[in-house]
């Protein structure tokens, strides 16, 4: 076994992954996302299954991690900045209790069971479903719940320049409302919003050009 070829294999692995972790942020020491345990997973795959393997040679695996690297960035960039594909690699929230009501379909089709969806709201210090106004279940497999005396929602009208339509569906509000909100506040477009929450009523801005 040539261990010098190993070493710089290895090197290049761990190289790879801090350039990642420091360009891409730090989301995947904690995942959160789909796209941030596939990155996760994808490369310790080539590292640990091409690192041992003496017929690839060190340029062909540093090929290999750029090309990887790249699809990172693409898949990154294009999921920051359309619903679609946020959509698409991500999945969507998915309302589980609606005024005290399980929406059952909506369990089944994300996967969460009965006994597992009043485990986590008893996690949660609640015991009954008709004490929930909504439950979200989140693409990280936790619960957001809303009770029936509370009155804000937890979730952002607006987050990286794209308007939530299931947060505006569960305020009552449109589009149009969300435009006159954001020209009121100062702001050109949607597109300029990094961060807009809803609290008793009213939004609160937060732009990517903000200090």
């Amino acid at each position: 076994m040539d261990y010098l070829q190993l070493f710089i294999k290895f090197a290049l692995g761990v190289l790879t992954l801090i350039f990642q972790i420091n360009v891409f942020g730090k989301s995947n020491l904690a995942p959160t996302t789909a796209l941030d345990q596939l990155q996760n997973y994808v490369l310790g795959g080539i590292i640990g299954g091409v690192i041992y393997n003496a017929n690839i040679s060190v340029l062909q695996f540093l090929l290999v991690l750029v090309v990887w690297t790249l699809v990172v960035f693409i898949l990154k960039f294009a999921r920051e900045h359309n619903n679609w594909i946020r959509n698409m690699i991500d999945g969507k929230p998915i309302q589980v209790i609606k005024n005290g009501k399980v929406l059952v379909r909506n369990c089944l089709t994300a996967g969460i069971s009965a006994n597992e969806l009043m485990f986590k709201l008893r996690s949660q210090g609640i015991y009954s479903a008709e004490k929930v106004k909504n439950c979200i279940f989140e693409k990280n497999g936790q619960l957001t719940v809303i009770q029936k005396d509370e009155t804000n929602v937890r979730f952002p009208v607006i987050n990286d320049g794209q308007v939530n339509q299931d947060v505006l569906e569960l305020i009552h509000k449109d589009n149009d409302w969300v435009k006159k909100q954001v020209e009121k506040a100062g702001y050109q477009n949607v597109s300029d919003i990094f961060l807009a929450d809803f609290n008793h009523g009213q939004l609160s801005f937060t732009g990517y050009h903000d200090d």
